[in-house]
């Protein structure tokens, strides 16, 4: 009878949902906010635009000031350079690549967190990424701009820079077509070119905003201005203001069709960006693997570097967005996550170049190369063992803190960390450079490098000139792309769940 009955129910389909079933419930991952206290659009809009239509502070103009004083340092440096000759730089047998190979492939390593934020990330659907994109697009041009200056300058006739680029001459031959450097030209161009686009591309939106918002400022500013010639003044700034915003937004009125082509080129800039990520300094890298030199002919150079350019790159993003995070309350917007995710980047980043230095080792080791075997055994322990140790501590041994939860929760400790970063990929691509030139097959060539004041000179000021390209960014254009942070809000979410 109750045979029968169970079958009825399953005909009719009225059976019961198991017990064992109500009971267990599919596991549900909590995330963390990308924005913090749920923000509206407006506050989002004004948080952003506030930086740049308030007053100067005058932290600003202080930072500036020294920013500029230590840029003109590259000023001095160069225009002594050119007026006297290279040989003022610490360029000598066997030590023909100096300071000045070794700052270029640290800068040019510094930019590439900008791209990989903004290409790579953005195609992967990484939405933290929305937050610190704009400002690390924003270094990266920078970078790029400090590093293209020690190439130029190191050929020696700077006048004669042009025959880098591919020109043809009267006789339709391109003077320098094998030269390393023309690839570093090429990969270098491209780099800028790209990353100019990009980072622009994603601003019209928020451009555009600043420009809408010109009238109610002015209204604003007009109503606290009591004499006339301070509302002359204003009249001509505001006006001055929204010519320039204008211009640069491009005619921006947000309609759907604008929206529309906005997001398919940004999604193209961004499949062409990803290549150049990994190519760009890959091509560094030939500049040294393609030598016959102990310690740089190895097949890993080309994967080695670029984890550590995407290592740098998220130790300077650190380093420059912890404090104006800080000084702009920028808190809601830069959350506890963003950190997190960066801080374990350069964990894992961190890990490879610890890995790329140990299979040198082995390298040499099973190659059973003696002239191999003595170049990585005279990094480690001989003249210029203090900047390899210094290198390894900074690079291999400090992200590892980066393991415990504690130590990414805490803000000045992250700093702390992402500031020994910067300064070990520096000694790594002195160790590279120096060490490999500076002990050469012949014994009776070598030489300890030592560099000049002039050397010091140039690349402390590239600091500077890179400090005043960012003050500048960070007053006249929005730090952070506001418009994609709002479509990553829970405002934008079209279910409701605010």
């Amino acid at each position: 009878m109750s045979t029968t009955a169970d079958q009825h129910s399953q005909v009719s389909g009225a059976y019961s949902r198991p017990d064992v079933l109500e009971e267990v419930r599919p596991a549900s991952i909590p995330r963390r906010p990308l924005i913090e206290n749920n923000r509206s659009f407006t506050w989002i809009t004004q948080k952003v635009c506030g930086i740049v239509e308030s007053k100067t502070p005058t932290w600003w103009w202080v930072a500036f000031i020294i920013c500029a004083a230590i840029a003109s340092f590259t000023l001095m440096g160069l225009t002594y350079l050119v007026s006297t000759g290279v040989g003022v730089w610490g360029l000598r047998n066997p030590t023909f690549w100096g300071w000045a190979i070794v700052n270029f492939v640290f800068w040019i390593g510094i930019g590439h967190a900008g791209t990989l934020i903004s290409a790579i990330l953005c195609l992967l659907k990484q939405k933290w990424r929305t937050s610190i994109n704009r400002a690390a697009e924003a270094m990266t041009i920078f970078a790029v701009i400090c590093a293209g200056i020690f190439p130029l300058f190191h050929v020696g006739r700077v006048w004669f820079a042009w025959w880098l680029f591919p020109l043809p001459n009267a006789n339709a031959i391109w003077p320098n077509f094998r030269s390393p450097l023309e690839w570093d030209v090429f990969a270098v161009s491209t780099y800028g070119t790209v990353s100019i686009l990009f980072w622009y591309m994603g601003m019209i939106p928020d451009l555009a905003t600043i420009r809408d918002r010109v009238p109610m400022i002015f209204e604003q500013r007009m109503a606290n201005a009591g004499t006339a010639g301070r509302q002359a003044f204003e009249r001509f700034y505001f006006g001055f203001r929204r010519l320039f915003y204008g211009i640069l937004s491009m005619g921006w009125r947000g309609s759907n069709r604008h929206w529309s082509n906005y997001e398919m080129a940004y999604l193209l800039l961004a499949g062409l960006s990803t290549p150049l990520v990994l190519s760009v300094h890959t091509v560094v890298s030939f500049d040294f693997a393609v030598a016959n030199l102990p310690g740089w002919h190895t097949t890993i150079f080309p994967p080695y570097f670029v984890a550590g350019a995407i290592f740098s790159g998220f130790g300077m993003v650190l380093t420059l967005m912890l404090p104006l995070r800080a000084i702009f309350g920028l808190q809601d917007l830069i959350t506890q996550y963003h950190i997190d995710c960066m801080a374990k980047i350069c964990l894992a980043t961190g890990s490879m170049v610890g890995y790329a230095y140990m299979m040198e080792f082995f390298i040499a080791w099973y190659g059973a190369n003696p002239y191999e075997g003595f170049a990585f055994v005279n990094r480690a322990f001989g003249p210029y063992a203090w900047a390899y140790w210094i290198m390894i501590s900074c690079n291999v041994i400090t992200p590892q803190f980066f393991w415990f939860k504690w130590v990414r929760e805490n803000l000045w400790l992250v700093w702390i960390l992402s500031c020994f970063i910067n300064v070990g990929m520096w000694f790594e691509r002195f160790v590279i450079t120096v060490t490999s030139l500076a002990n050469d097959f012949l014994p009776a060539n070598w030489d300890y490098f030592s560099p000049t004041i002039v050397d010091i000179f140039t690349f402390f000021g590239t600091f500077g000139l890179f400090g005043v390209l960012f003050l500048l960014f960070v007053r006249f254009l929005p730090l952070l792309a506001f418009a994609e942070i709002k479509a990553v809000s829970k405002q934008a979410d079209v279910h409701g769940h605010h």
